[in-house]
């Protein structure tokens, strides 16, 4: 699609709204789960992950145990962390490193491209029943040192389902350069699509956040839909600082944040060169699990990025609490449905995109 033709789906269905009852609703969680999250690429580490030979991490998506591992001819791979013995979960741990994958049951173990090695209580002529019996891949591709997995094996490569979102990552030179630092994660207490609906408008940010207006500025923030993905950004005030950071000499200077269907949401803040992820990973139908990862270039921080974390850990706690009283209101008799305003068009595609999916 278009950015026209994106322009002119939005515009068309600012009188729609979607139900809100599709955020209070648990029988909808598992349409989602079935229709969106199975089905979409879903963001699961970064290669400083699995730098080394047999380095692993384990995750999970849609319900679903994987393992992503490098292998001994240094190819990235993901797998369904599943033995194809008696269905056992293959990795107990986070993440590690291993010269071979073993099963913790019946001890079957597993070279690194997921072929199976041994089968201990198969022998003989029983043992060529399950020569095939290897693990079974997940659809993975990498961007920009991004790892993504699409439980979907005939979905659309990654590279083409995102417009120029790759396009837009390429043109920061220090992105290369970064490595997984920390992870914080968040219970909170509304619809993962609340949250998604608070990041794709800034008409709250005058209300709600007093230090991001202080810092951007916010009479040239703009708003763009693109395909599959929206983006935000602004430039810094003149003679602006946050923190000890001098946001005028700093190596990026401006704001920008990316939503890319269906929860994840990529911010790049002023400062020194960093990349921030969001994710919002459903644990039931008014309960989220935000899952907040930072990448730097090393794991000892600066103060000045030290500061950028607490300036933007202070931003979305305070969207935590939108958000979760937000999702009050949802279940009360008094409300029905919402509104849309003219400068909420990301939140119209993304309502559109909800809505296509679940064939409502």
């Amino acid at each position: 699609m278009s950015y026209n033709e994106v322009q002119n789906k939005a515009s068309r269905t600012f009188e729609k709204i979607m139900p809100y009852d599709l955020y209070t609703n648990p029988a909808i969680l598992q349409e989602e789960m079935e229709n969106i999250f199975s089905k979409s690429w879903q963001l699961v580490g970064h290669v400083s992950q699995v730098e080394t030979i047999g380095q692993f991490f384990t995750t999970e998506v849609a319900g679903e145990p994987l393992i992503i591992v490098r292998g001994n001819d240094d190819v990235i791979r993901a797998f369904y962390n599943v033995c194809p013995h008696r269905a056992t979960k293959l990795e107990k741990k986070e993440s590690g490193k291993k010269k071979i994958l073993q099963c913790g049951y019946h001890g079957w173990t597993f070279h690194l491209d997921g072929q199976l090695n041994k089968a201990p209580n198969f022998r003989g002529d029983d043992l060529a029943c399950v020569n095939n019996r290897c693990l079974r891949s997940v659809r993975m591709d990498i961007q920009e040192s991004l790892i993504f997995v699409n439980l979907d094996d005939d979905c659309k490569p990654l590279s083409e389902s995102y417009g120029d979102f790759f396009d837009r990552l390429r043109k920061y030179p220090f992105l290369g350069e970064l490595k997984k630092v920390n992870t914080k994660t968040r219970v909170i207490k509304a619809n993962w699509k609340a949250f998604i609906d608070n990041y794709l408008e800034c008409d709250h940010c005058h209300v709600a956040h007093p230090s991001f207006i202080a810092t951007l500025d916010m009479n040239n923030y703009q708003i763009i839909t693109c395909e599959n993905y929206s983006f935000q950004g602004t430039v810094v005030k003149p003679d602006k600082t946050m923190g000890n950071v001098d946001l005028n000499e700093a190596e990026m200077q401006g704001g920008e944040f990316f939503w890319l269907w269906p929860n994840l949401m990529v911010t790049i803040y002023p400062g020194p060169g960093n990349l921030a992820t969001i994710q919002m990973i459903p644990i039931d139908h008014e309960t989220t699990l935000g899952v907040y990862t930072y990448y730097f270039r090393d794991e000892n921080l600066t103060q000045k990025e030290q500061d950028l974390v607490t300036f933007a850990e202070q931003v979305r706690q305070e969207d935590v609490e939108l958000v979760e009283l937000e999702q009050v209101g949802f279940r009360s008799r008094a409300f029905e449905k919402g509104v849309y305003s003219k400068s909420e068009k990301a939140i119209v595609q993304f309502h559109d995109m909800v809505m296509e999916a679940l064939g409502k």
